[in-house]
């Protein structure tokens, strides 16, 4: 079935249709393949993981790749993932793809070995040499075995093999992962491919396991069948990375062995915030590869590393930095990301904030999941559906819980009255403050415009007990939120001594700057002081910050605040705060001071539960309590999620 669609005046090129090979897309958004976690433990087709891919068709993207599939039963598989490694697996890519197929899109299935990434810890590990990566390694897993030539023979083949039963399933492409730290690049790596043989040493000999890989394959599937080669840019290994000078190089080899679109991203598991790039980077991190590479090769080349606006995306494709956008997270945030772009309501769309929950929450401790979204991966059980009864609602608190809350349950019908005292956005106000966390802005954008459209009534005013029960609700949603915590300690009147929202508020700080509290907020006000110019000393009484961020988000974090020399004291407690700085104790009761000029207090938060346990008490009144007023110090995830449930089940 060929299909066309319509343009739109606001993203001309992003909704043009485009060719690879002899493929056409109705237009140029292609959902990159992200592990889901929805496979069979035999690594079979399940019903969840088919709604999954059906709602992502149906959200309008020209071409649905599947997450990483592997293609023998010996070591490629890397954590509890799809299949395509023996003829029992056909079955269900040939209901994947048809399911793909019939709701609109083009279906690709992507194939992997994982090589050092086998997260999966159990031997047999393979790779080119032996090489570890280096935290999985800390973490128990055995070293890697050197592949031999028989071995590498057994792969070549079993990689044709396995898109032979791509291609007799009903996939349109077969795209084979040669990036992100799997096998394909421990052989292009010179960091891990120390080997002094045919497939070791000079560039040429490094490239020859994936070019016997398209070989095999052409020979198997034909040279007509759209075949796409996934690279990272750069692996941005400190030692012996992967450059794009030789990316470039393998890039013209491929096409010249036939390969018919280039997807260009960037990194490794050991970089993971610049594969799955951390809020803490520029938006289109990897898009300068595919730019690059554009420049060497006539195929197309699809663009991809945090584009999260159709805006962004139409700019890449008018500055000709690539020929397609590949989009990962996005589409998980809003899987109709695209139907919403070409019909002009880009306001609508649900935007990923690069938070990476949706695997460090998600696959890492079961199946994919998403801050922002609550139904991925769960399409069917979460799905918005008119409630029995019509009751009339009250949310108090305009945070990301209150809205999420306010507006899930005036989609399902209900009267709602939303109150807030300030401003639509809680505390994601003082979040965004810094440009680091501008993805925040865009959430609080989407919520507010939501709610309004939603039909909610906002009232501008604080709530009580006496509001609500004078107001006759059914009902109360109480997200109120937390305040921040003061620490008993002399010295907390001296004019020196700043809120930690007050700094965001813009409140001025001295040349030297001591932060309290070594949590998220702590961590990013550091950072934002820092970037400013600030000499800053963070204190916190645990042995490590940063300890609630996802390993992405944090290996950015610490990359650009060692930069700034910020100076880290943890395992001591503030004790009393003087003339020119603070005085600490560690644990052994030692006590020093530490001078500055500014201290900022940023040492947890304590629930607004007040109004909640009032209404707990109104006999007849049902009252949920979600976000930051439940549980302080909660993150966006869960105050989103909570506010979902709550709405949900009235």
């Amino acid at each position: 079935m060929l299909r066309k669609s319509p343009m739109n005046p606001k993203y001309p090129r992003l909704f043009q249709t485009g060719y690879i090979g002899r493929l056409q897309l109705k237009n140029r958004l292609v959902k990159a393949a992200t592990v889901t976690g929805l496979a069979g433990m035999d690594g079979c087709v399940t019903e969840r993981l088919i709604r999954h891919y059906a709602e992502l068709a149906r959200g309008g993207a020209g071409l649905i790749t599947t997450g990483a599939t592997y293609i023998d039963d010996i070591a490629s598989e890397g954590y509890y993932q799809l299949g395509v490694s023996r003829n029992e697996h056909r079955p269900g890519l040939m209901w994947l793809a048809d399911t793909i197929k019939v709701n609109g899109a083009r279906a690709c299935l992507q194939l992997h070995h994982c090589g050092i990434q086998r997260t999966l810890r159990a031997p047999p590990i393979k790779s080119a040499s032996r090489i570890p990566w280096a935290q999985l390694y800390a973490g128990g897993a055995p070293f890697p075995e050197e592949l031999t030539f028989e071995e590498i023979r057994e792969i070549v083949k079993a990689f044709g093999n396995a898109a032979l039963r791509a291609k007799q399933a009903g996939f349109d492409m077969i795209e084979v992962h040669g990036g992100h730290g799997y096998l394909v690049t421990d052989f292009l790596s010179p960091h891990y491919n120390k080997r002094t043989d045919w497939y070791g040493g000079s560039l040429t000999n490094r490239m020859r396991f994936l070019l016997e890989i398209v070989a095999d394959i052409r020979t198997k599937i034909g040279h007509d069948y759209p075949l796409s080669i996934r690279l990272s840019g750069s692996d941005y290994e400190e030692e012996d990375p992967i450059t794009i000078d030789e990316t470039k190089e393998v890039a013209k080899a491929l096409e010249k062995a036939g390969v018919n679109v280039l997807h260009m991203s960037g990194g490794d598991h050991q970089h993971i915030d610049k594969e799955s790039v951390s809020a803490y980077w520029p938006l289109a991190y990897n898009v300068w590869a595919a730019e690059e590479v554009k420049k060497v090769v006539k195929i197309p080349v699809i663009a991809s590393g945090a584009i999260t606006s159709p805006e962004l995306a139409e700019k890449i494709l008018e500055e000709g930095k690539g020929d397609f956008i590949g989009m990962g997270r996005p589409l998980l945030a809003d899987p109709y990301f695209p139907q919403k772009a070409q019909e002009g309501r880009p306001e609508d769309i649900c935007p990923c904030i690069r938070c990476c929950d949706c695997t460090e929450r998600g696959v890492k401790i079961g199946s994919i999941n998403c801050a922002v979204n609550v139904a991925v991966g769960k399409e069917e059980q979460f799905r918005i559906a008119p409630a029995a009864k019509r009751k009339k609602v009250a949310v108090v608190g305009g945070g990301p819980a209150g809205m999420e809350a306010a507006r899930v349950a005036a989609l399902k019908g209900h009267e709602v009255t939303l109150f807030e005292k300030r401003k639509l956005g809680g505390m994601l106000i003082e979040a965004s403050t810094p440009d680091f966390k501008a993805d925040i802005r865009r959430l609080i954008d989407y919520l507010s415009t939501q709610v309004k459209k939603a039909g909610v009534k906002i009232v501008e005013g604080e709530a009580t007990s006496q509001t609500i029960k004078d107001g006759e609700f059914e009902v109360v949603i109480v997200a109120t939120g937390s305040t921040p915590s003061v620490p008993d300690v002399p010295g907390l009147s001296k004019p020196f001594v700043i809120g930690a929202l007050d700094v965001l508020h813009g409140a001025q700080t001295g040349k030297d700057v001591i932060v309290v509290g070594g949590g998220l907020p702590g961590c990013d006000i550091a950072l934002f002081q820092a970037e400013q110019g600030k000499r800053v000393t963070i204190v916190e009484m645990m042995d490590e910050i940063a300890q609630h961020m996802s390993l992405a988000n944090k290996l950015a974090f610490f990359e650009r605040l060692y930069k700034q020399e910020v100076e880290i004291r943890t395992g001591v407690r503030l004790e009393e705060i003087v003339d020119g700085g603070i005085v600490v104790s560690d644990r052994v009761g030692g006590r020093s001071e530490i001078k500055s000029d500014s201290v900022v207090l940023a040492v947890g938060l304590t629930p607004n539960r007040k109004l909640f346990d009032e209404l707990a008490q109104v006999p007849g009144l049902e009252a949920f309590a979600v976000g930051g007023c439940a549980e302080p110090g909660k993150m966006i995830y869960d105050a989103i999620h909570e506010g979902y449930g709550a709405a949900f089940v009235i």
